[in-house]
Parts: C-alpha cells; structure tokens; sequence
C-alpha cells in the first residue's frame, strides 16, 4: 500500500486540488478526512504519513481550527505550504433559481469571502456552516439545503450546476494550506524560508509581548503572521502564534528561539519551511548586523574576549 496524506474532505474541497498539486501526491494515496482535527489526529495515530489543511486565508486570516489543532495535543511540524487563489461559485440543483434559494451553507472561513455577494444578492437566505464547502456541496445533493459556497470543480462531482461563478468579496483572494507531519529534522534552507512557532508568556505583565517580539525584532527579523489564540485556562490566558522570516538553522533565528526559550513558559516549534510565494517574494534586506556571518564574528569575538585574545 502507499503512504497515504490525510486532507480535509469530501473530495472536492480547495483542500484538496491545493493538495494535488504538490509533485509527491503522485505516489501517495489521497484520504479525505472530515475535519481538520481528524486528518490530523490521523498523523499523530500513524494513520497517515502527512496532513494537509488550510491554515489562513487573506481576507481573515488564520484558520483558528487548526492553529488550535496545532497548538494543543502531541506535537506535529510543518513541511511545505502551498497558496491556492480562491473564488467561489453557487452550485444548486439543477432547475434550481435565485429566487427560489432559501437556504445556503458552506464551510465558516467562505462566508467572510462572500459576504458582501450574499448581501446583495440573496439578502434573506439563511446561512448555515459545514464541515467544508465540499461537504456543504453534498448537502445541497441531499436536498439539506438549497445552494453550496464552492469551488466550481465541485459541481460535476455531487451533480449540481454552477448558477453564479467567479463570486469573491475580495480580488486575489488567497488560502494558505500547510502539510503537517510528525516532528523530524526540518529541510535544509532555502533562502527563501518562514519559521513558525507558539510561545507562552510566564506570566501576564506590561511589555510581555513587546518582549517577545523584542528577541526577533533587535535580530532583524521579519513576521509574517502574529495571532493570538485563547489557552483554555480562563479569560485573559492567550498564546501567540507565529510566522517569521528566516530558517532555524540561520544564526539569527536560532538566536531569537534561544532567547524566547529563556523568556517563555513554554515554546512550541512547528517547523522550518519553504515560502509558497518564494518566485515573488519581495524579500527585505537584512539589517545591519543581523547576517549570518556577523552573528558568527560576534561570537567569535565573545569567544576571544573571553580568553584573553582581544
């Protein structure tokens, strides 16, 4: 049998065609899944080599579904990231009218990207969630409701017909999807490479989180994502997660996870990865100071210092 990725399902899903793009699938077996906490529960049991889920999106941002998913529970790594252009379309049944459409569904993170859109255009249809715009594809096959928020692709699939396409709130409208595995050794760099961990505070005070973007900003590091996330331990309890600029085995970034380290209650490591937007990427200089060779001379000189060479 081949090793099998996990992915949020039905067949169907953005999930899924931002999966099939990446070369390896070929000699893997695709598993749908239906939610994002099973395909990645499927990882942590050995059931599947890797996962594949959407974990932000350009108009709101993170998946909150899977950033918790990722910051609780046995620890897993990201390995790749893909970005996937998103439009919607309506699919109904055939025969099917605007005017007759009382009732729609899709997955939560679509209804901000078609807002607007349902607004003008069916002001009193009653919006209800689904596990994934796939699945609330099916649902509109089992009569459940009358029109899908979905990627057009679906509508062959469960029988139905596109009454409306190209529908977005939002031009250029992204999803970021991420490949989850098991912890391991992250992939030699790239030059064009994000990190991404969660950090928790020792405690609640003034300056806490100044503190610790402190250890990425004097080390000149770029973020790319901050988001904070409820810990569960009551009112006011967030961790942080984060995307930065760089690789751990660049000398800054393996500095400033050092310092966090210290800092911290607790950091979670979720991996050092290849940008997806790395052909466009509009990289900043590094900082004075902040390369690897001057991280090296630095501590050359500590080193030197120290035995009596300065």
């Amino acid at each position: 049998m081949p090793a099998s990725y996990a992915y949020l399902g039905p067949e169907g899903t953005f999930t899924e065609v931002a999966l099939r793009t990446l070369p390896e699938t070929a000699t893997r077996e695709l598993v749908p899944y239906v939610s994002v906490q099973s395909a990645l529960d499927a990882v942590r049991a050995d059931e599947a080599e890797a996962a594949f889920v959407p974990i932000e999106n350009s108009v709101e941002g993170g998946i909150t579904t899977t950033l918790d998913e990722l910051v609780a529970g046995q620890p897993l790594m990201i390995y790749r990231e893909v970005l996937l252009s998103i439009t919607f379309a309506l699919l109904v049944r055939p025969g099917t009218t605007l005017s007759d459409i009382k009732t729609v569904t899709a997955h939560p993170a679509a209804q901000p990207q078609v807002r607007n859109w349902l607004s003008a255009n069916l002001p009193d249809a009653v919006w209800e969630s689904a596990a994934s715009n796939a699945d609330g594809a099916r649902l509109v096959q089992e009569g459940r409701y009358d029109a899908a928020f979905a990627g057009e692709f679906a509508a062959e699939r469960y029988g139905l017909v596109p009454l409306e396409t190209n529908i977005h709130d939002a031009e250029n409208a992204q999803t970021r999807f991420v490949l989850v595995g098991r912890p391991a050794r992250p992939a030699a760099p790239s030059g064009t490479d994000k990190t991404s961990v969660v950090l928790w505070q020792r405690d609640d005070h003034p300056g806490g989180l100044r503190d610790l973007l402190g250890e990425f900003s004097t080390r000149g590091i770029n973020l790319m994502l901050l988001q904070s996330r409820p810990t569960g331990a009551g009112i006011g309890n967030y961790c942080f997660c984060v995307d930065a600029e760089g690789h751990i085995t660049d000398r800054r970034m393996a500095e400033a996870l050092m310092g966090l380290k210290r800092i911290c209650l607790q950091v979670r490591f979720l991996g050092s990865y290849p940008r997806a937007d790395a052909d466009t990427a509009d990289l900043r200089p590094l900082l004075t100071g902040t390369s690897d060779a001057e991280f090296v001379a630095a501590a050359d000189w500590v080193a030197r210092c120290q035995d009596g060479r300065f």
